[in-house]
């Protein structure tokens, strides 16, 4: 999304397997540029400011994040631009601090500085006008604090010692601030539908004060305290990267190259990373995987939402190396990257049966009719296990007799699994439960998921429905 005229030149870039949006602001006329939110692989910030004639000169970041890596210190590194967050940051590398009304001139652009605490202490947003002193913003940069449809959550900071109840306070106060805007003025936040930052975020990337003021379930005319009890209530399991993700945001961390190859590891040599405690992560499609794969491996196909879901099961420290088709291995170890998974010692020069069958097994997959013909049976064999979130179970059901533990709590909860009987894990469609009954496997338990998902399952019961009590199809 680009502004097609005018002094502002204004890029929105939508990072699909993350949820998240950022920023490139500009002045035509000066050929000065900030990047609000980066991710870590800046590519395309450089690329975009170089179409059109501008120069990155400062990074602003609306809060310290807690889902991905931001990219703060690699386009510091390579453009030379100074770091900028509010003034209530503590970090443990220089930046210019940005205080509550300050306005920065980047030629007849304009950018001001708004503090709004709430999803974290120095969450601030940037506001956006054309020329200086327009009365209505072309438009108001929210980060994490007012989503389209939602606010931030806030309820991350239990370990540092802010309640969910102090932080959703302080979020009241300043989206109350925000609708003080122009109604015109356009609302561009940092996620879309999808992220774990909130509960009800749209599909939309971007709306205006006015709208949100009309639709937005936590702008709707209430008190402090009905606002404090609707945001807290029914967040989402946080996956558990986030806490280090957040420390790590507030490091000097090493950059990223995001061009440096990924080493390639023979047969031999990739057995003797495993041998030596790397975890395996086979980034190919679950049947594929299902057929044939590395004892202990984990599955996360590396489409849709990798790195989020390599968060969600396995450790930031783990040492990993890739299996899967050699042309993206650099992709993997980058998407692993945006989340601040760095250790990829290197990837299976080869495909996977190359390293001998004796190192190879393979996983089951259960059948939506083979399923359902188990549980008619009701012999009590093994153990439904559902890893979709609450908020899924709550529209779609579940089904009966099913455990309900969430992917992101899964390796928490271990301890609650039964470890005399086989789990079938479930999902929504066959991805989440391949990576969940994977884990398991890699842990000792014996699991299966469901092919297909939940909406195989659907499909079985309605099928069933549809019959006549001959078994003939009605």
């Amino acid at each position: 999304m680009t502004t097609p005229a005018g002094p502002l030149v204004f890029v929105q870039f939508y990072l699909d397997c993350l949820s998240h949006a950022s920023y490139l602001v500009g002045d035509r006329t000066t050929g000065r540029a900030v990047v609000v939110d980066p991710q870590r692989d800046v590519h395309d910030y450089l690329a975009t400011a170089e179409d059109h004639g501008l120069t990155i000169e400062r990074v602003i970041e609306t809060h310290i994040h807690a889902d991905f890596l931001s990219g703060h210190l690699e386009l510091a590194e390579r453009t030379g631009a100074r770091i900028s967050y509010g003034s209530a940051a503590a970090l443990d590398f220089d930046t210019d601090p940005l205080g509550d009304g300050e306005r920065l001139s980047l030629g007849g652009v304009e950018l001001e500085i708004l503090h709004t605490p709430g999803h974290t202490p120095e969450s601030i947003c940037v506001v956006v006008r054309e020329h200086a002193g327009d009365d209505v913003p072309f438009g108001v940069l929210t980060g994490d604090t007012l989503f389209i449809g939602d606010v931030g959550r806030p309820d991350l900071l239990g370990s540092r010692g802010l309640s969910a109840e102090e932080m959703a306070r302080s979020l009241y106060r300043s989206t109350r601030a925000l609708l003080t805007l122009p109604d015109d003025t356009r609302v561009y936040p940092a996620h879309g539908a999808g992220s774990a930052c909130g509960k009800n975020l749209s599909t939309e990337l971007s709306c205006t004060i006015g709208n949100q003021r009309r639709g937005n379930y936590a702008l709707a005319d209430m008190t402090e305290d009905e606002f404090v009890a609707v945001v807290t209530a029914g967040q989402p399991a946080a996956p558990a990267y986030f806490a280090f993700t957040s420390v790590r945001n507030r490091q000097a961390r090493p950059v990223l190259d995001e061009d440096t190859p990924v080493p390639p590891l023979a047969p031999e040599a990739f057995l003797g990373a495993r041998a030596g405690g790397a975890t395996v992560l086979d980034t190919r499609d679950p049947e594929e995987f299902a057929a044939a794969h590395l004892h202990g491996a984990v599955n996360i196909p590396l489409g849709g939402r990798f790195a989020e879901l390599a968060g969600q099961v396995l450790d930031a420290q783990d040492a990993i190396i890739l299996c899967g088709d050699p042309d993206t291995v650099v992709e993997a170890r980058n998407r692993l990257a945006r989340i601040g998974f760095d250790r990829v010692l290197g990837a299976l020069a080869a495909p996977v049966d190359a390293v001998g069958a004796a190192h190879l097994t393979a996983a089951g997959r259960v059948e939506a009719d083979a399923l359902a013909d188990r549980l008619a049976r009701a012999t009590g064999e093994f153990e439904l296990l559902d890893v979709r979130g609450p908020g899924e179970v709550r529209e779609h059901g579940t089904i009966p007799g099913a455990r309900l533990v969430p992917l992101p709590e899964l390796l928490a909860r271990l301890a609650e699994l039964p470890t005399e009987q086989p789990l079938t894990v479930i999902c929504a469609g066959g991805n989440r439960s391949s990576v969940a009954a994977s884990v398991l496997r890699a842990r000792g338990f014996e699991a299966v998921d469901l092919r297909g998902g939940f909406a195989a399952w659907h499909g079985e019961v309605v099928h069933l429905a549809d019959r006549t009590p001959d078994g003939v199809t009605a």
